[in-house]
């Protein structure tokens, strides 16, 4: 369900920066560091949207990337655990004399 709501806003919003772009189709100028153009504003509000979907998605994939090698450990090291309880126990050392819980008496020569 989560996903289903995702992908409505992600629509809504494509949709509405669509109207948007299309309703400011004026040309502006845009300077660059290097130089200047005119251009439409279409291309100017669609090309910012485009390079910020790009860089939240590289961001996202790196996250993902470190979630991913972060259950891969984490996995190895629930095996190790689980191998560990499986290996057969030692038998139990056996005990030497231990003390009684009765006072004992004292022997009469």
């Amino acid at each position: 369900m989560k996903m289903q709501w995702t992908v409505l806003i992600a629509l809504l919003f494509a949709l509405l920066t669509a109207v948007f772009a299309v309703i400011n189709v004026a040309p502006v100028q845009v300077n660059y560091m290097f130089g200047e153009a005119s251009i439409p504003l279409i291309l100017v509000i669609l090309g910012s949207v485009l390079l910020g979907g790009l860089i939240i998605g590289c961001f996202s994939l790196v996250r993902e990337y470190k979630l991913q090698r972060r259950i891969r450990a984490l996995e190895k090291q629930l095996d190790a655990q689980s191998q560990l309880q499986k290996e057969p126990q030692s038998p139990a050392l056996p005990e030497t004399a231990k003390p009684s819980a009765e006072p004992s008496e004292p022997v009469e020569e």
